[in-house]
Parts: C-alpha cells; sequence; structure tokens
C-alpha cells in the first residue's frame, strides 16, 4: 500500500462532522469569491495586467474567465462535497498564483488582509485534499447507495 493511499484511508477514518460544516463553509467562501470576481472582473483583469506577464488583454480575459468558473464550480463540489479532492486540488493553483500576485502587486492593509484570507483558505484545501469529503457529502452518500 503506498503512502498516498494509507494518508487517504486515514483521512477518511479521521474525519468528524464538524469538519464537514467547515467544508461547507469554504465552499461557500469560494464561490462567493467567484461572483465577487465575475462582478468585478475588471479589477481582476486590472491586478493581472499589473504583473507585467506580457499577455495580450484577450489572454488576461481568459485567465480571469478561467479563475471565476473554477471558483464557482470548485467552491460548489466542496460545498456539497462531491468529488471534494479534485475540486481542493484544482484551487490550490490559483491560490498560490493569488499569494503571488499579492505579493508582487503591493504592501498596503488590504493587500496584507488578502494575503491572511489567501493563506487561511489553501490551508483548508490542502487539509481537505488530505482529509477528503467526510460522513455528510455526497460521496459518501453515493457510497451507501451502493453498498445496499
Amino acid at each position: 500500500m503506498n503512502y498516498l493511499h494509507r494518508l487517504e484511508l486515514w483521512g477518511e477514518s479521521h474525519h468528524s462532522k464538524w469538519l464537514d460544516i467547515v467544508r461547507v463553509a469554504l465552499g461557500a467562501f469560494i464561490c462567493y469569491k467567484g461572483i465577487s470576481f465575475l462582478a468585478n472582473m475588471s479589477t481582476l483583469l486590472g491586478l493581472l495586467s499589473s504583473t507585467n506577464m506580457n499577455s495580450g488583454s484577450f489572454a488576461l480575459l481568459l485567465l480571469g474567465q478561467f479563475i471565476v468558473i473554477v471558483h464557482l464550480l470548485g467552491g460548489f463540489f466542496i460545498m456539497i462535497g462531491l468529488h471534494t479532492r479534485l475540486a481542493c486540488l484544482s484551487q490550490i493553483p490559483i491560490l498560490i498564483g493569488a499569494i503571488v500576485l499579492l505579493r508582487v502587486s503591493g504592501s498596503g492593509s488590504l493587500a496584507s488582509q488578502d494575503m491572511v484570507t489567501t493563506i487561511v483558505v489553501l490551508a483548508l484545501l490542502l487539509l481537505f485534499l488530505v482529509m477528503g469529503n467526510g460522513p455528510w457529502s455526497y460521496d459518501r452518500m453515493f457510497v451507501e447507495e451502493k453498498k445496499r
């Protein structure tokens, strides 16, 4: 049995129900951020263009749309507990990019507040990447349905 499989089994056996409440809140927060990015797409594109990535405006628009879609779908999947590990894995590169972007963009009080929020969300995503869905999830419901 390899290390990842043992880690997955440990996470499944040590997952308590209060962590599911945290998982649902995390998914709702990520969905909220996706909606916020969608409503303020010009701000997101301005932040992305300030990094001097030498990309065209169409590439930045595609990147912004990708971030919004991944946040909305990934947050929804985390919230309901469907393919939670895959949803967490899809969110992690975006949050690492956000940390780098916030570090490069400036040192205002708003940037430091966003940095703390981003680091906390990244830590929770890593936790649920290891721990998995939990007892109150659609994946668990499907497994119990197959046993019957």
